[in-house]
């Protein structure tokens, strides 16, 4: 069974009237709407060796929460949907969650200028949510120190020079991203909050009646910066900009330097995954290039 058609067998199953599951996306997870019912359902397909599937659900439970928590607080996010329940489905294999169909605005153009501004909007609400959420959780070090291990032995996918420096770099930076004290010690003075972990200047949908945050299945504690990692120089400024609208800090070059680090590294290690979506390989290529241009991380 397809993820498409585990989506579609699971709506059935919760009472939506489905009667053909059209694919609106497809890369590390599948979204499908389930036609004629006003609900698309988003299905994670490509996922590191370590992930369980209680760690998925526990993960998918968590961004569920979170967008209602914001929605409830008049953020524009795409909420849950309302009319099944607020929770993962299981379905043959597949972990799933449920979201209105959100009308795009067909004719805007990404603009991650003002994505990176509005992104202090959000880190602002984030402030008072009162879930709990682990410390970088989004880092996922075990995968990473063992997606580079596997890697060693795939000189087809990565350079085995990338993935020596990257287990390099990678003993300097697991410890701060694995031990929230290690981090503070590295960074003193830098707050940690609820951050959407996953570059939500490239996850706000345009939607016909104005931009909505969506995407929080990496929804994590940390500094602001791990949110805007590798948007390079202009983004950074706009993000400044809005922190100062909202009595935020700004960013901390030395804090930006670390997640551009980790979030390199990670790439790497994603290529481990390759075997299940093989088009990641030339994706990601423009990354690694990039990196092979910065120095090697120091703490």
């Amino acid at each position: 069974m397809t993820a498409k058609d585990a989506a579609v067998a699971a709506g059935r199953d919760l009472g939506l009237d489905v009667t053909e599951g059209k694919v609106l996306y497809e890369l590390f997870s599948v979204v499908v709407h389930l036609v004629p019912s006003p609900v698309v359902a988003r299905v994670p397909t490509v996922l590191p060796h370590t992930t369980t599937p209680a760690d998925l659900a526990r993960r998918q439970q968590q961004e569920l929460d979170v967008a209602q928590w914001l929605h409830e607080q008049g953020t524009p996010v795409i909420p849950p949907s309302p009319l099944v329940p607020r929770e993962p489905v299981q379905w043959d294999g597949f972990s799933m969650t449920f979201w209105p169909f959100t009308e795009e605005d067909e004719d805007s153009v990404p603009d991650y200028v003002r994505n990176s501004e509005l992104t202090a909007d959000l880190h602002k609400a984030l402030q008072a949510y009162p879930g709990k959420l682990d410390f970088l959780s989004s880092a996922e070090p075990r995968f990473v120190r063992e997606g580079l291990e596997l890697l060693e032995s795939r000189p087809d996918l990565v350079d085995p020079a990338d993935v020596a420096r990257a287990k390099r770099e990678w003993l300097v930076l697991e410890p701060l991203v694995s031990d929230e004290t290690e981090f503070l010690k590295a960074f003193p003075g830098i707050d940690l909050q609820p951050v959407h972990g996953d570059s939500p200047p490239a996850n706000i949908f345009a939607g016909v009646n104005g931009p909505l945050f969506s995407d929080f299945e990496l929804i994590t504690r940390g500094p602001v910066e791990w949110d805007l990692g590798g948007l390079g120089l202009e983004l950074q400024a706009a993000y400044d900009r809005g922190a100062i609208k909202n009595g935020l800090r700004t960013l901390d070059k030395n804090v930006l330097r670390f997640v551009n680090a980790v979030g390199a590294i990670r790439v790497i290690a994603y290529l481990s995954c390759a075997d299940q979506l093989p088009a990641m390989v030339e994706f990601m290529q423009p990354f690694i290039n990039q990196w092979r241009d910065t120095e090697p991380y120091q703490a």
